[in-house]
């Protein structure tokens, strides 16, 4: 079972649900591994500490030009169509940054002047989360390199560091939003968790998720962080569009004060995993019944 978990906008306590529904099932003696997919600001591994076992990069395929070959003749400037590289007379530039690794430039070269070179974008580490008291689970993080424009390769790198994993439950931190890497993040997940909270802007990025979920034909639920604040406008946006809501966390200062400690709600707020231990009931019954469904 993939769970995605995100959210139509930043500080919504996304990745506090992650990494505590993570470290509840592994209490339960389910095998899970956390994969954290918000790779321009992945953030799992300060509540949980893991132990890194592997580091790899993350590469994409960039032109390289021969310009001892290269007749300065424009067909690899005109195919492409992202504007990666360019011709101003007889030199021949590349921007990296904003090649899509296509490779038209290279299939089309008529001199076989161009062949392509991996540039690192990233990396993906992995590792294994020791908790107190709890079962150990794995933790997948995907780091975008400084300066890079394009998340989408290493949300890729890092979401395929699931496939063939024998494993009961995979979640996904996906990034706030619903920009690319969000799309490419939840893609192809069992059930979204959209988290979110009672504000104007909660609500407003919330009916930008749902959008963008139910464009990508796929079911969502609805977490609500303190949600004694503000108003009951969220709750009706989800009767009105047939959303489950699976977890309502008031606004506690406990909740607050373990956040800014890096610790798990789990362990400092006492009664917190009766609440998450309902929630992933329903999360799970949803994702079953879109199974079936499919």
């Amino acid at each position: 079972m993939r769970i995605a978990i995100a959210s139509g906008k930043g500080g919504t306590g996304k990745t506090t649900l992650a990494t505590n529904l993570a470290a509840l099932l592994a209490g339960r003696r389910m095998t899970v591994r956390l994969l954290d997919a918000d790779v321009e600001e992945p953030d799992c591994h300060l509540f949980l500490h893991p132990e890194l076992e592997r580091r790899e990069p993350v590469h994409v395929l960039v032109p390289v030009v021969d310009d001892a070959r290269c007749t300065a003749c424009g067909v690899c400037a005109r195919v492409c169509a992202f504007k990666a590289i360019t011709v101003i007379g007889s030199t021949v530039l590349v921007f990296p940054e904003l090649c899509h690794s296509c490779g038209a430039c290279a299939l089309l070269c008529p001199e076989d002047a161009i062949h392509e070179e991996g540039r690192e974008t990233g990396f993906v580490e992995s590792g294994t989360v020791a908790l107190p008291g709890r079962p150990g689970f794995q933790l997948v993080t995907g780091v975008l390199a400084v300066g890079e424009a394009k998340a989408v390769p290493t949300t890729r790198a890092t979401l395929a560091a699931a496939d063939g994993a024998s494993v009961d439950v995979v979640l996904v931190d996906a990034p706030p939003g619903t920009s690319c890497p969000v799309i490419e993040a939840v893609r192809g997940s069992d059930l979204v968790v959209l988290v979110t909270e009672p504000t104007p802007f909660g609500l407003h990025d919330l009916e930008l998720a749902v959008d963008m979920v139910h464009a990508l034909d796929q079911r969502c639920v609805v977490a609500v962080n303190r949600s004694d604040l503000g108003d009951d406008r969220v709750r009706r946006f989800c009767a009105s569009k047939g959303l489950e809501i699976v977890l309502e966390l008031p606004n506690d200062r406990r909740i607050a004060e373990a956040y800014a400690r890096g610790e798990l709600l789990l362990d400092a707020v006492a009664g917190l995993e009766d609440k998450l231990s309902a929630a992933w009931e329903r999360i799970a019954a949803a994702a079953q019944r879109h199974e079936v469904a499919s």
